[in-house]
C-alpha cells in the first residue's frame, strides 16, 4: 500500500496535481473539519459507492489518523492500484497548520456521542446499584442489550435519539439568499 506525507500532498495540491481525495470518516467527523477539496465517502459505504470514484484519477484516502484509510485501501486494492493513504490523516494535516474546511458549529460525531451516553448510563447504573439498590443493574443490562442489538443489526436507537437532538441539527442555507452569519453554518 502506497502512502503520502502531509508535506508531499500539500505540495502536490499547490502544483494542481489532479487526484481524488476521499475522506472515509463519518459525515459528522467530515463536517467537523476536512481537507479542502476532499469528498466524503464513509468507510462503511465505500464498496457500495465504487462508481463514485473517478477511474481516471489517482485516489488519496484520508481519515483521522490513517487507520481507517489503510483499511479502505485494503478493500480497494483488488480493483484499484492507484490508491495512496495520507500518513497521519487529518490529525497530521492540522498539526502541520494546513487549511481545513470547518463547519462553523463543530460537533462530536454521533458515534462518539453514543459511546459517551452508553458509558454514562452504565456508570450511573453501576454506582446506583452499588450505593442504593441492585435494581439499578437493569439499566446497565439494558444498555448492554442495546449495544449488542446495534452491533448485530447495524441499527442504533440511541444514535437515532441523539441524532434528533438540537445540537445535531445544522442550519440550512437558503438557495439564492446572500450568506449571513446567522443563517448559514457550513
Amino acid at each position: 500500500m502506497d502512502t503520502v506525507t502531509v508535506s508531499a500532498l500539500a505540495a502536490q495540491a499547490e502544483e494542481s496535481v489532479r487526484e481524488q481525495w476521499i475522506d472515509v470518516r463519518s459525515a459528522t467527523e467530515f463536517a467537523a473539519g476536512h481537507l479542502p477539496g476532499a469528498v466524503n465517502i464513509p468507510m462503511d459505504e465505500i464498496e457500495a459507492r465504487l462508481h463514485d470514484l473517478s477511474p481516471n484519477l489517482p485516489i488519496v484516502l484520508v481519515c483521522k489518523s490513517g487507520g481507517r484509510a489503510r483499511m479502505v485501501a485494503g478493500l480497494l486494492e483488488p480493483c484499484r492500484k492507484d490508491v495512496r493513504v495520507l500518513v497521519g490523516g487529518t490529525d497530521a494535516w492540522n498539526k502541520a497548520g494546513l487549511p481545513v474546511v470547518l463547519s462553523r458549529r463543530t460537533r462530536w460525531s454521533l458515534e462518539r456521542q453514543v459511546r459517551l451516553a452508553a458509558g454514562v448510563l452504565v456508570l450511573a447504573g453501576t454506582l446506583l446499584a452499588a450505593t442504593m439498590n441492585t435494581d439499578w443493574l437493569v439499566l446497565t443490562g439494558f444498555v448492554g442489550l442495546g449495544l449488542m442489538f446495534a452491533g448485530l443489526t447495524d441499527l442504533c436507537p440511541m444514535a437515532v435519539l441523539l441524532g434528533a437532538m438540537p445540537w445535531n441539527h445544522t442550519k440550512q442555507c437558503t438557495p439564492g439568499a446572500p450568506p449571513k452569519e446567522e443563517r448559514c453554518c457550513m
